[in-house]
């Protein structure tokens, strides 16, 4: 059997195009966020959704310790906000142009395509990232428009 080098891996797996969200939760210093593709619905019964944490993601200690966080799925034209929270930007500076509520403790983005509350149920090894197992205590869409893809490595 041959091994896969990982940019090979990386490459291939651009071809399925993804959503882009905002993971966002509420820490000691206030709202932290970043960017994920990595997400999906998990179940219907009971109600689950996963995502995938950097292990070195600032968002993922937040949401250990907190045990809450949401999902903020953009929308086209949401590009500059994906980027931002891509970065490596202090959480504050993140968040300081950004429109947000706060709903049971996890930070809401407006004009987010759709946005997911969620109870942190478990936390999964997973290689160079964490999978984050959450329970769905909420869920909310803002209407209809496309959403921001992101296909081969770049946004769509």
């Amino acid at each position: 059997m041959q091994e896969v080098a990982a940019s090979h891996f990386r490459a291939v797996m651009g071809h399925f195009a993804t959503g882009v969200t905002v993971v966002t939760a509420s820490g000691p210093e206030g709202p932290v966020g970043m960017t994920a593709n990595a997400v999906c619905s998990l179940s219907l019964e009971p109600l689950l959704l996963l995502v995938c944490f950097d292990n070195e993601a600032r968002t993922l200690r937040v949401v250990r310790e907190r045990e809450r966080f949401g999902v903020n799925v953009l929308a086209a034209g949401q590009e500059p906000l994906a980027r931002l929270f891509a970065s490596k930007a202090p959480e504050a500076a993140k968040f300081a142009g950004v429109q947000h509520t706060v709903h049971e403790g996890v930070p809401v983005l407006e004009g987010a395509l759709a946005w997911v509350g969620c109870t942190l149920e478990r936390l999964v090894p997973g290689g160079d990232h964490t999978i984050g197992i959450g329970s769905v205590t909420a869920a909310e869409f803002a209407g209809e428009a496309d959403p921001l893809l992101w296909y081969r490595g770049t946004y769509r």
